[in-house]
């Protein structure tokens, strides 16, 4: 093999082990994050015996097989979770990375070959993208297990995604952005919209902050405590349809002000300033990106506002909607509401097993929506095209 080969092949071995690396510091974020414990310190150690992982027992994947699942000194079992996550994670990296770069399943808009396109900036939308599906493999594992999502996982998606889209204004040259719709754009109405949107959101999270709007399914501090003392406390009681009433109040000043926003940019004073300044790279992406943020959450939040008012039962959880907010900020406004209304394709098929198999397993919606997300992500151009010829319309 000439050089060029060799190089190929070892960038493409590093992809994999950082792939394996990644998934293993996932299993410390999905075990940790819910639990509230910090994800630097204490080191890995074993859950039975409490004793120090060495570093040559935690090597991704092969400790795992090397150790038969198994602590070296207690001999305690090691759940098979930690070699799927790791292996899974694996598997993301380098399929992405060949299916993105190797065989083009997803135009760039860049030239060369894999590696060529890796370095002269796709690196920064693998990174985007990576950290997304990474991010929602562990939503998604911790949701199975515990049926939350912990929200910090979505505001780190979502800063990505945001300074990701910002930042590619500066790594990548306008027309390939044009070419390859790697990140959201936004017209000089959708940036309007999404910057008023932002303002609106930090007015309802300040009147929050000073108890001018009440924030939804709040926990009193008599039950806080009585939780300290029995974890087996119950949950109190609601009624539903009142606390998403206080849902609705927070949202009114963002639509207030995400109209008022597209009406301020039509006056004859800012029309044209405006739109020239939204024809930046970095300034349309990146209110492209903010854009795609509100929309994954709107979509959400809309659907779990008119369930539970028509249906009196909480409808859908907060954490779907922080979670299709982060992937809006990567992936756009348009391709999130996709992603949104693909997720129920997978209950289905969810529930079409659980029908053969007589299985009864309930499991929340937060992996059918990564797992839409995913195949949008995946799919994207074969997508653009259908939808394209279908409708006449060109999507970014």
């Amino acid at each position: 093999m000439d050089g060029p080969v060799i190089a190929e092949w070892i960038w493409f071995g590093f992809i994999v082990a950082m792939g394996a690396c990644v998934g293993s510091f996932l299993n410390v974020v999905i075990y940790r994050l819910p639990r509230e414990k910090s994800l630097v310190s204490p080191g890995s150690a074993c859950p039975a015996c409490d004793k120090p992982i060495r570093f040559y027992d935690n090597i991704p994947m092969l400790s795992w097989v090397l150790l038969r699942g198994k602590c070296r000194r207690c001999g305690a079992g090691i759940s098979i979770r930690y070699f799927l996550v790791e292996l899974l994670t694996a598997l993301c990296f380098a399929g992405v990375y060949l299916w993105v770069f190797y065989f083009e399943g997803r135009q760039t808009g860049l030239e060369g070959g894999a590696m060529e396109q890796f370095f002269s900036g796709g690196w920064l939308f693998y990174l985007a993208v990576m950290t997304l599906i990474a991010a929602f493999l562990a939503a998604s594992a911790i949701d199975l297990e515990l049926w939350i999502i912990p929200i910090q996982i979505c505001w780190f998606v979502t800063a990505v995604g945001i300074a990701a889209s910002i930042a590619s204004g500066w790594v990548l040259d306008a027309d390939v952005l044009l070419r390859g719709s790697l990140f959201p754009g936004a017209s000089a109405k959708i940036a309007a919209m999404a910057g008023g949107a932002a303002v609106g959101t930090a007015i309802s999270l300040v009147a929050m902050r000073f108890g001018l709007i009440r924030p939804s399914y709040e926990l009193d501090a008599a039950y806080e405590a009585d939780k300290a003392i029995n974890p087996d406390t119950p949950e109190p009681e609601y009624n539903d349809r009142k606390e998403i009433v206080k849902e609705i109040i927070f949202v009114l000043p963002i639509i207030l002000c995400a109209v008022g926003a597209m009406k301020l940019i039509q006056l004859p004073a800012l029309a044209d300033k405006w739109t020239t300044f939204v024809e930046y790279p970095a300034v349309m992406y990146g209110f492209g990106s903010l854009a795609g943020y509100f929309s994954g959450c709107a979509v959400v939040w809309a659907t779990r506002i008119i369930g539970t008012l028509a249906f009196g039962r909480e409808a859908m959880g907060l954490g779907d909607v922080h979670l299709m907010g982060a992937a809006g900020a990567v992936i756009g406004p348009f391709w999130v509401v996709l992603a949104f209304f693909i997720a129920p394709f997978f209950g289905i098929a969810w529930a079409l097993y659980q029908a053969i198999f007589k299985k009864i397993r309930q499991i929340p919606y937060g992996p059918f929506l990564s797992a839409a997300v995913f195949l949008v992500i995946i799919f994207y151009d074969s997508l653009k095209t259908l939808i394209s010829n279908l409708y006449g319309t060109n999507l970014q």
